[in-house]
């Protein structure tokens, strides 16, 4: 198969340092940094003069086919959200929803900047159709719910290992399914130790949401005798394959056991404020080594997927949890977006940082914008000051999804409709 080259010139990358360069991709890899790359080096040269170039974000923790109940159920505390609301419209979904649903939040994540995303939700092999179409990157998991129950126990697992039969490492090895247990309260103890066993006879990681609200730590309590991190690594549940969501209520014996066990966090900040589920701490996490990354959780609960709005979102509220605005610094808060992001999601070898023979997942921020400007401080920039509609390219795996603002793997005005029109109907069957 012949290369094919591209070539990004003259741009702010930040790297492990920040400086003026070029950039050289063949067919799905970074090979070349330097200053002294020409325009004859390339099949395609993209003029990044101006632009910032960074790594693809990384949302660890999303549900892209809920962008079709965006503005559903508004205000309200999370049980009541999800028994009420969320999950009779859930018991109403169908593949093709779920596709027009996932294709949306695709297009959103593009044009906000992120590359990789780590979701759970259902009919996954018509999400993972609408992610190997877009060009983006991603971890599936069909959400495994059991309440118990032997035969739904039986059925979520059949469905699992469809799923990964069918799907994991597809799309030039963009797509990877992961095992997707709901969450300690809605899963029995059977199943997250059979989904323990699963993982490892497949070779993938877990999904998980765990201790997003205090309810939930006191159910897990009257239950087992234990909080949820307690239980879960009492049952041997708990290990470095493992990204746990949200993760707002740990006392310090749980931050010892996630730290110990290697299991990463997802942080999901707007969807924890605006379900008034908590603040997770996340700066004594990270002072204790624990990888934690950050994700946007599902657009009913954020209401968007924009990764650069959720990274200042981390910063802003770490500082006045703490009463301390030298707490997690815009530095880190972009590692948790991009490296620690690829660690939570185990590919920290092929994304998450601008380096030589990493994969090309990369993205142009346009520095010429009012908020960006004066150009003095890029990471300050990205972290406090940009949103995704200052994203201009977008690379995955050496394909541009985007450039100068337009989308280029996606029909936006058809997903558009098809995303509107699924909604309507969806919504209509209440």
């Amino acid at each position: 198969m012949e290369s094919k080259n591209i070539l990004i010139k003259d741009a702010t990358i930040i790297s492990n340092e920040i400086k003026k360069s070029s950039l050289l991709i063949q067919n799905d890899k970074i090979v070349e940094i330097s200053d002294k790359l020409g325009l004859n080096d390339a099949d395609e040269v993209i003029n990044a003069s101006g632009k910032i170039l960074l790594p693809g974000l990384v949302n660890t923790h999303t549900h892209l086919s809920m962008t079709l109940m965006r503005g559903l159920a508004d205000d309200m505390p999370l049980d009541t959200w999800l028994n009420n609301y969320i999950w009779p419209v859930e018991a109403e979904l169908n593949p093709e929803y779920c596709y027009a649903g996932a294709l949306v939040a695709c297009a959103e994540m593009i044009r906000s900047g992120t590359t990789c995303f780590n979701d759970m939700y259902f009919y996954m092999d018509h999400v993972a159709k609408a992610a190997d179409e877009s060009g983006l990157r991603g971890i599936i998991s069909h959400g495994m719910i059991d309440f118990g129950d032997e035969d739904k126990r039986k059925q979520e697992f059949k469905e699992s290992i469809r799923i990964i039969k069918k799907c994991h490492n597809t799309g030039n090895g963009r797509i990877q399914v992961a095992f997707g247990p709901h969450s300690p309260y809605t899963c029995s103890q059977e199943l997250l130790s059979q989904v323990k066993r699963e993982a490892a006879k497949y070779g993938v990681r877990i999904h998980i949401h765990v201790s997003e609200t205090q309810k939930e730590v006191s159910d897990i309590l009257e239950v087992h005798g234990k909080r949820p991190f307690e239980y879960l690594d009492e049952i041997g549940f708990l290990g470095s394959e493992v990204t746990a969501a949200h993760a707002v209520w740990l006392s310090k014996n749980e931050i010892d056991i996630i730290k110990q066990s290697e299991t990463k966090l997802s942080h999901n900040p707007s969807s924890n404020m605006k379900l008034s589920s908590g603040v997770s701490p996340v700066s004594e996490l990270l002072n204790k080594d624990v990888c934690v990354s950050i994700g946007t959780d599902g657009p009913a609960s954020n209401n968007n997927m924009d990764m650069l709005e959720e990274m200042k979102i981390t910063a802003l509220l770490q500082k006045v949890t703490t009463m301390d605005p030298t707490v997690l610094n815009a530095e880190e808060v972009f590692k948790m977006a991009t490296i620690f992001g690829a660690k939570s999601l185990g590919l920290e070898d092929q994304i998450g940082s601008i380096e030589v023979g990493k994969k090309a997942d990369i993205i142009l921020i346009d520095g010429k914008s009012p908020q960006l400007t004066p150009f003095r401080n890029p990471i300050s920039h990205i972290v406090y000051s940009a949103n995704g509609g200052n994203v201009d390219t977008v690379i995955c795996n050496g394909e541009i999804l985007m450039q100068n603002r337009e989308l280029l793997t996606l029909d936006e005005n058809m997903i558009l409709e098809a995303a509107q029109n699924a909604s309507e109907e969806l919504l209509s069957k209440q």
